[in-house]
């Protein structure tokens, strides 16, 4: 009998058990100052370039690339796009701009000053939300995986999963994305949180509750599907800008631990 079970445990050593994760920590934001944002940008893509905000748009007919004043919500430059693509997610690469379509499987590349097309990009499935942490860029699709691409060529190096508390997220989550250090910023679509993602693993490190950002007044005059969405990292001052499709204000904040 010893030497079966001796032979069992050869043959099927034990594993060691498998430690849960910690819960994600939940972080809320603290604002410190409130801006004007145009309430018929029905925002995808956002981030801070050079003093100036730079905002993608979308809805079918609607969508635009622009660059917006901060202090006014003014854009300052405004290029629509054709009827028939639904814009998405932004991203500055070098003197370029990459802006995603939701279902044409398409990005277009502009000059970053002049708004100038410069090229197209194929590629396969829906775009989401894309940030570029200097060297790949990393690209939501509707599913809980995020996609590296190659920052020149766009061509898909690795698609891996997100996990919360241990546990892959569920689809049509991962939206808008920030790339800072070494986490990805991600809105979830539909909910007033944004995931913090470790981004060499896939794990989501913190939940940030973007819940009191707007009063019960100020929700219940939007439109349906006017969700949070929309984040830029500021380096100089450190902070973030946050709105929401559709939001009559924009919140320059830091992300702080919760006291609940």
């Amino acid at each position: 009998m010893k030497r079966l079970l001796l032979l069992f445990l050869f043959v099927f050593p034990l594993q060691p058990l498998q430690a849960q994760p910690p819960p994600a920590p939940i972080w809320t934001p603290i604002v410190i100052n409130t801006f004007p944002h145009d309430a018929a940008a029905f925002t995808q893509g956002l981030l801070w370039a050079d003093g100036a905000l730079y905002e993608s748009t979308g809805l079918w007919g609607q969508s635009s690339l622009r660059r917006v004043e901060l202090e006014t919500g003014v854009p300052t430059k405004l290029l629509p796009l054709a009827d028939d693509y639904f814009a998405e997610g932004l991203e500055r690469v070098g003197d370029r701009l990459i802006q995603l379509t939701w279902q044409a499987g398409r990005a277009f590349v502009y000059d970053f000053a002049s708004f100038e097309l410069l090229d197209t990009l194929d590629y396969a499935g829906e775009g989401w939300g894309l940030c570029y942490d200097g060297r790949y860029l990393f690209m939501s699709d509707g599913s809980p995986y995020l996609s590296i691409r190659d920052a020149e060529s766009f061509a898909l190096i690795f698609r891996g999963a997100v996990t919360l508390n241990g546990e892959l997220l569920p689809p049509q989550l991962l939206n808008e994305l920030e790339c800072v250090g070494e986490h990805i910023y991600a809105n979830a679509w539909n909910t007033d949180y944004i995931f913090v993602i470790d981004k060499l693993n896939g794990a989501v490190t913190a939940l940030i509750d973007a819940s009191g950002l707007l009063s019960e007044a100020e929700r219940a005059a939007l439109s349906p599907g006017s969700v949070l969405n929309g984040i830029a990292w500021n380096p100089e001052s450190e902070t973030f800008y946050i709105t929401g499709k559709n939001w009559h204000k924009l919140f320059e904040v830091v992300f702080a631990p919760s006291e609940r």
